[in-house]
């Protein structure tokens, strides 16, 4: 079985929630397992979070409105990627640096968090400029599920 998704959101807090319920019915009406899908959905609730509040002024000083979310259900595998249209990360740097926040944190650990709870992270800007944040996760699937990866 392979399902595939794309939302154009609106850089709004709002957008957040809405991405990740749209998610974890994908995967409950799949039948993935909860615990697997409760792990990705709050991966993407910090990649949203993320291009809600650092994807914003493009280089050129324009406002950006949006970001994408993309997310393939396909075999066994699920990946989402996240992408902004703001400045990215700095010049020269492909990747963003992942710095351990401190426990009690309030910002700064969602980045860190998405490479906990997934198998494969690219965290990364893109050729066309803003910040991609890509990231794959192995699926379980309920006992009984009538639509199992084939």
């Amino acid at each position: 079985m392979s399902i595939w998704w794309s939302l154009h959101l609106r850089r709004e807090a709002a957008s957040v929630p809405l991405a990740r319920r749209l998610l974890i019915g994908t995967m409950e009406s799949a039948g993935v397992d909860p615990d697997i899908s409760y792990d990705i959905s709050v991966a993407l609730s910090e990649a949203c979070a993320n291009a809600v509040e650092h994807g914003g002024d493009t280089d050129r000083g324009k406002p950006t409105e949006a970001y994408r979310v993309t997310a393939y259900l396909d075999g066994e595998k699920c990946r989402i990627e996240v992408t902004d249209s703001g400045p990215g990360f700095p010049s020269g740097r492909s990747r963003a640096p992942v710095r351990p926040a401190h426990s009690d944190a309030e910002h700064g650990r969602g980045l860190g968090l998405i490479q906990e709870l997934a198998d494969h992270v690219h965290i990364g800007s893109s050729v066309r400029g803003g910040a991609v944040v890509s990231f794959d996760k192995i699926l379980k699937w309920r006992e009984g599920t009538p639509l199992l990866a084939t």
